[in-house]
Order: C-alpha cells, then structure tokens, then sequence
C-alpha cells in the first residue's frame, strides 16, 4: 500500500520531508509514519499527541512537533510511502520482530473457509519466561468437527514456521461470535489479550506448542563430580560450620513422678524382679489403682457423647476380646490379629485384648460400603500382607466382608476366620501374656504411603512404651488432664494418640472421628470449647475441612458459645512439609473465637518414626525462614528476606522430643553436614521402628533404613533414615534447658522428588504455583510420565473455563520454575486422591492416568 507525497505536502514544508527521508529512512528502513501537527483540527482516531522525530544520535528532526499514526512503513523512490503494518501488531520475538498481520495472512492461506470465519482471526504477543510467545486465536465454525480443527491448526503451525521461521506458543479456537469486537467492526485485540491471560476467553479447542517455542530455558543443571567425605568435612571446619545435629530433652532426668514410681513399684511387686514397664501392666494397674477413671469418651455427629470408657471397663473388655481369640479363635501367642473396626472405643478394647492374649495386632481402615471397588481391596491386601490367622470387627463389617457385593471384588473364600465382637461372653482371663523380652513384637502399624507403596513397620513393646513416655512429656499428659483428638486411628501418630498415650499417662481423650465432621463440620471446634480443651490433635484434612466450611460461620459459633482461648496448643499431625498458608488461614479464621496464633503447629514424623518432632505445650514458638526456591532445586539452603523474589516460606515442624537425635546427612555420601544445610534426615531414638515387616513391592529399595550408619564422623551410633530432605538451624530463641534452640525445617519426601532438567523439585511448589494460577482450580497435582510433567487440575467452575486453564498452567509453570509442562489434565473435584492425613497420592493419581481411569474433562498434549 502507498501513498503519494501530496500527503506530507498538504501538512507542511518539503524541507521536513527531505529530513525524515535524509535521517529516519535511510536504505528504506521500516519506521514509525510521524506526520507534523499543523493545527488541533488535524485530530482523527489515531493517538494524536506530540512527538518529535530524532536521530540515532540523539538530534531532533525538526522543531515541529509530529503526530505518531501508529502505522509502520517507509518512504521509498519519488517519495512514496509504503505501509507495511500497525505497530501494535508488531511483536518481536527471540529478537526477530513479525507482524501481526503477516501471520493471519498466512494463517488464513491455510483452507480457512472450512474451519474458522475469515475476518475473526486474532494474533498478539504474550510474555512468558523474558520473551514474546505468539498467540493465534480464531472463531470456529459451528459445523467444524474436533479432528478437522485440530488438523487445520497443525497446518497453521507448520506453515507459519516455514514461512516466518517462528513458533506458536498457543492456537486457541473459540466458539462464533465470541471475540470481543471494535468500535469499526474488527476484532478488538487488546480486550482479547486481556481475556486470554485472565483465563476468560472461553476456547473450544487449544493446541500449545511451549516445546517447540520456548529455547530460552536455562542450561540444565550439570551435576559435579562426587565429592569425598574428607573434602567435605573440612570444607565445613574451613567455613566454621558445625555439624547439623540435635536432639530433645533427655528422657531419664525427666521422668519422676510418684504416679510413675508407684506404678513401676507396683508392676515389681507383681512379677518379681522388675524390669519394664509393658502396656499391658499399666492398664492392669489403673484398672486396680483407679477403676473409674474416665480413659476415653467418643463424640458422634450431634457432639453427643456415643460411648465411653473408664480403666476398668476398658480392662474388662479387652480381657473377654482375649477369651474369644483363644478360645473361639484357637489362636497362639504371636498370631496377628486384623481390627478392622470404625474410629471408636471397640478398636481400642480390642487391641489390648490382642495384647492380653500375647497377639500381635494390626488395625486396618474398614472397607466404605458405597465404595467396595476401591476399598475391600486394600483391607484384603493388609490381611493378606501382614499374614493375620484372624479377622475381629463388627457384626454389619462381618456380613459386609461376606457379602455378594464384596465377592465382586474380592475372593471372600480366602478370608482367615472372621470373629464378631458385638456378643462376646462375659468370661474371665485366666492368665495375661506377658512378654519375655521388652524388645518382642507389641503390634504392626500398616500405612500406604503418598508414592502409593504399602509398608507395616514393626513396634516393639520398648519402642511403644518410650513412644508414650516421650508425648508424654512433650506434651504435659496426667491423669487430671483431657486432650481432643481429630484423627484416624489406624496407623501413625493418630494411632498412638487414639489407643496408646490414655492408657500410658492416664489423660481422658475425647475422640472426634474426622468421618463425622462430613455431617456437623464444627464437631470438632465445638468439643475443643465444651470441655475447655488445651490441647488437641488434627490432620490437614480436618483443619481445612473447617476452613472451608465455617468461614461464613464463625458469627454463629460465637453466638453458641464457642470459644477456643482455651487452647494452648493445636497440632497438626502430618508426614510432610508443613502448610503454612493453611495453618495461618485457620488461625486468622478463628482468631474472632479466641483462638491464638501461636497454638497452632505442626509434628512431624514418618515410617521408621512416627513422632520426632512435636511442638508440645513448653519452648519457644515455631519459627518461620524464607529460603530461595531455586538453590532447593540445586539442594542447597539459601537463606533471603520476606518477600524476596522466588523466596519459599518453610516453617518449624514442632521441637524435637525427648529421647529423639536428628542429623542431616547427605543423600550420596551419607557424611554429616553442617548447619543449614539440605540434606536427609535421619533419626535415633529408643521408639524407633525395628524394622519393616514387609514393604510390599520394592523391598530391596528399604533394605538399611533402619540400620544406616555415618560414612565418617560419628559411625558408631545406628540411625533410621527418614527418606525426608530437610536442614537444621541454630536459632537465637533459648529451649526450656536454657540451650539455644535448634530448628528442623522439613521441605518434602525424596521419594516425591521430581528430577527435571538435572535439578530436584517438590511436587508441592509446582502445585502451589498452579493453584494460585485461576480461582477456579481448586486442587492440583503433579508427577511425571516418560519425563514429561504432568499436572492434574481440578477445576472447580464451569466445565467452558476448563480449556482457559491449559495455557495459564503452561504460563505460571514456565515463569516460576523454568519447566515445560507436557501434559495438562482437567479433571472434576475430588478425583485427585487423598488419604486419611490429607496428604496426596499422587502415585495412585499416576496409575490412574495410565490405566486411562480419571474421566478427565480434557487432556492437552502440549507440543
């Protein structure tokens, strides 16, 4: 297109045109048109304000101001001027510049008639990583079929790489006559912009190509030669680190109190020469000492009290569950023993009468009878796996076992024998087993972990007496005290909490069943302020199941009287990194109830030890650092500032309990480290686990993860590798001993570890980075498949915004982490599993994608 030079002739002087042409176009270089401004009249709908043209160095063209047309062109021979594009299309891309208008030419040369409206095609730059992505965006037609469209763009995005030699980064189709549209007629670029990086544009079918477009990535980490133990210990003497070691308070001062030594007096005057102190025994002598002491006391869902039980009940009951397994069961000391009963008091009767009868019990989840598919199948593993001659429940959990339903999946021929509680007879125990040796099996504790392996951890019965001892003291636990309790009672820490620390320390434990919450979801927070409660137990899923649900209602609690000053401290039982935005949420949530910010903290703990870190009710508060993300990916700890650019918030998973040492040790060399530095945890303790009992399918993978020894340094002392990366940090906070403290900071499990690009990266960044990305996802996920990363979005609105998310996902991983996601899922809300502590199984998620089980509402294979 040209126009004569009658067009600058009309405005003003040949003497200023000579200058543009002689300055701003030599070699009929494209630029930006400039006309001079004669008088106000000559305002039209371009951006009209003054401009004054000048040279490379600096000198202005002409004392005459200019209007800017907003056009690119060039003047060429005899004073033609071409125009050759706007410059609002102009984008400039790894340093090329193209035209908006150049690419919808070319998009449209490609068959458009059939498939997109030929005038409703879009093109604009975003920036994404330091660099302009191109982004088409066109209306479909109605009658155009998902594969014809897909194979048009594939065309689009060949043609253009051939032609412009550039990629795109996003082909987006939307629906007819949804572009936004100009005051002229055309498509209204800017306002479609906007909508595609706010996620409203609403497309029918996306292609993203980051893949082939992004070539600004980082060079991949290129990992250093092995370093030696002795370079590496004195690299940390050189650089006056000290070794990342600490641990609690030490347990054989602190225990002495007469309730202790009457009960160890007593037990020696029992059984003769007195050694220790079994479970058994002290349920045997508070049944004796203090027969109607208040032990436990169940909530349902109406926070009326279900049922309870004083010492001596509680001793009565688990002698007739003893009579039954030996008379009705036949059963030998050391048989195993499956409970497989609902969150109650009948679990934990039946427990200790495995351990009246010298039974090794194992307390399994029952099966959800709408959902027998999914759960019959772990219940019949953990049978199976842990080796059990017999099956105790209830008699609706008996007949559903038996059922034809549960025939479907499962082979209900091969169930061990199957006893019923609810009747037992009321018969006396002739004798109660007494173990020959502190250090025999007192129970299995089976857990499916977060990467989907099935493993039970052996517990002695000096393991589970020093578990007690140390909450005990962690936690300030006597008899004149109660404790609330929100969480699952089959395995971990929940477990200790529901069935063992009552019976050790004499504290009344008010049971509140997670399950229950789904029905009254203030169950929990209302027992906390009914019985004044000071200190109190729950995982994430309940603490978030709160924070969703009461969020509108804290009014109306208040109004009912409920009011949590009571509470000293609120743990969060967990085996991860702590989430700090949830605690915090909940604290300020209910702040209005009186609740203060400092009670609320997390524990930490895991397979080989379930409680080595537990904030109690003394010590300092928990302490917050902010570490650089990036140096995590190299395993490195790099302290920075509040609000620093790519800073991670990691807080303090709780004190260290009595009895507990923790060092870090490296992951390759198994050498000590210094003083915030990352490395794996690892943890000695007299309520270690003994071992595993079996980890179902990768057994050789946990051959010495309780018998790890240091490569050099301490090499005598046996630890238990926690398979958790972490550091310690000497804090100038003073711990009850007077010492300065000690800080763990967990920052997630290697064995969720996601190894991208030579660098190690935590599921849960990605995930928190995606969520935060569109209001509407509510849940994300991520793990990888043939070394692409998949994210798994739940999308929590309308399923048309379910195609927005796919290229804000690629957006926020890309910005943040330097990653290119390969696949994007959008799938309905609760289908991303979680398991009873609120953690994800994303392991579980990845098999179902494999096995093509998720039902997603879309999958995007990014190019």
């Amino acid at each position: 297109m040209c126009l004569g030079t009658d067009l600058i002739r009309d405005v003003n002087s040949q003497v200023a045109e000579k200058k543009i042409r002689k300055n701003c176009t030599t070699e009929l270089r494209t630029g930006v048109f400039f006309i001079i401004q004669k008088t106000s009249d000559c305002l039209n709908t371009y951006m009209f304000f003054q401009a004054i043209p000048v040279t490379a160095a600096g000198v202005p063209v002409s004392d005459q101001p200019f209007t800017r047309t907003g056009l690119l062109g060039f003047v060429g021979p005899d004073y033609l001027v071409f125009v050759v594009g706007k410059l609002d299309g102009l984008m400039t891309v790894s340093g090329r510049r193209h035209n908006a208008d150049d690419v919808v030419a070319t998009a449209l040369a490609v068959e458009p008639m059939k498939f997109v409206y030929r005038g409703r095609i879009a093109v604009f730059s975003v920036t994404v990583l330091h660099d302009d992505r191109i982004v088409l965006v066109a209306e479909q037609r109605p009658d155009a079929s998902e594969e014809d469209s897909f194979q048009w763009m594939s065309r689009v995005l060949q043609a253009i790489d051939s032609i412009h030699q550039v990629g795109v980064y996003c082909l987006a189709l939307v629906p007819a006559n949804t572009l936004p549209k100009a005051p002229l007629g055309g498509i209204h670029i800017s306002e479609t912009k906007q909508r595609f990086l706010e996620g409203a544009l609403h497309p029918c079918n996306v292609l993203m190509c980051p893949h082939t477009c992004v070539t600004n990535l980082p060079k991949p980490r290129q990992k250093q030669p092995d370093v030696g133990p002795a370079s590496m210990i004195v690299g940390n003497l050189v650089a006056g680190k000290r070794i990342a070691q600490a641990s609690g308070r030490d347990v054989t001062q602190l225990e002495d109190n007469d309730q202790a030594r009457k009960l160890w007096c007593s037990a020696e005057a029992k059984h003769g020469a007195f050694q220790f102190l079994y479970l058994a025994d002290v349920l045997q002598w508070r049944a004796q000492t203090t027969p109607d002491h208040p032990l436990f006391l169940l909530l349902n869902s109406k926070g009326t009290v279900a049922s309870t039980a004083s010492c001596i009940q509680l001793h009565k009951r688990a002698e007739r569950v003893a009579v039954a397994l030996i008379e009705k069961g036949r059963l030998n000391v050391g048989d195993h023993v499956a409970l497989v009963y609902p969150p109650g008091v009948d679990l934990i009767a039946t427990f200790y009468g495995c351990l009246y009868a010298g039974c090794i019990p194992i307390t399994v989840r029952p099966p959800h009878p709408q959902n027998l598919a999914t759960t019959l199948p772990t219940v019949k593993m953990i049978v199976e796996v842990s080796k059990s001659a017999c099956i105790l429940t209830t008699q609706a959990i008996m007949k559903l076992l038996k059922s034809k339903e549960a025939a479907t999946a499962v082979d209900i021929k091969t169930w061990p024998t199957i006893l019923d509680t609810d009747d037992m007879p009321k018969k006396k125990l002739a004798s109660i087993f007494r173990p020959t040796s502190p250090d025999m099996l007192a129970y299995l504790d089976f857990s499916v972990s977060t990467t989907g392996i099935l493993a039970g951890v052996k517990m002695s019965h000096a393991a589970t007496s020093a578990l007690c001892r140390s909450i005990k003291l962690q936690c300030e636990l006597y008899p004149s005290r109660q404790i609330a309790i929100c969480l699952d009672p089959y395995c971990g820490l929940g477990f200790a909490l529901w069935c063992l620390c009552s019976v050790y320390s004499g504290h009344q434990s008010i049971l509140v069943p997670p399950l229950e919450l789904e029905s009254n979801v203030s169950l929990w927070l209302s027992a906390v302020s009914q019985y004044k409660v000071r200190v109190t137990f729950c995982s994430y899923s309940v603490m978030e199941m709160c924070t969703k649900g009461l969020g509108t209602q804290t009014d109306n609690l208040r109004m009912k009287g409920v009011n949590l000053s009571c509470v000293r401290t609120c743990m969060v039982v967990a085996e991860e990194r702590p989430r700090i935005t949830l605690t915090q949420s909940f604290s300020k949530l209910f702040k209005d109830l009186g609740l203060s910010a400092r009670a609320v903290s997390t524990t930490f703990g895991c397979r080989v030890n379930v409680a080595i870190c537990l904030q109690g009710t003394a010590g300092p508060d928990p302490t917050t650092v902010y570490v650089d993300m990036r140096a995590l990916r190299h395993d490195r700890v790099r302290l920075v500032e509040r609000g620093s650019p790519h800073s991670l918030p990691l807080m303090e998973s709780g004190k260290i309990l009595p009895g507990v040492k923790v060092i870090i040790a490296h992951t390759e060399t198994k050498g000590p480290l210094g003083d915030s530095h990352l490395g794996e945890i690892w943890v000695s303790s007299p309520h270690n686990a003994t071992g595993y009992y079996t980890v179902y399918g990768e057994e050789a993978l946990h051959a010495d993860h309780f018998t790890a020894r240091l490569s050099f340094g301490d090499t005598q002392t046996v630890w238990a590798r926690t398979g958790y990366l972490g550091f310690l940090r000497r804090t100038e906070l003073t711990d009850a001993s007077g010492e300065r403290h000690d800080a763990l900071y967990v920052v997630g499990s290697l064995d969720e570890t996601l190894e991208l690009r030579g660098m190690r990266y935590h599921p849960i960044d990605i995930e928190t980075s995606v969520i935060r990305a569109h209001k509407s996802i509510a849940e994300c996920a991520v793990f990888t498949w043939t070394n692409l990363l998949v994210v798994v979005v739940e999308l929590e609105g309308s399923e048309q915004e379910a195609l927005d998310l796919v290229a804000l996902v690629t957006n926020v991983v890309l910005e943040e982490h330097y990653l290119i996601v390969g696949v994007v899922v959008i799938v309905d809300p609760g289908v991303i599993p979680i398991n009873s502590r609120g953690e994800k199984q994303r392991m579980h998620l990845r098999d179902g994608f494999l096995a093509d089980q998720l039902d997603p509402i879309y999958v995007a294979y990014n190019m």
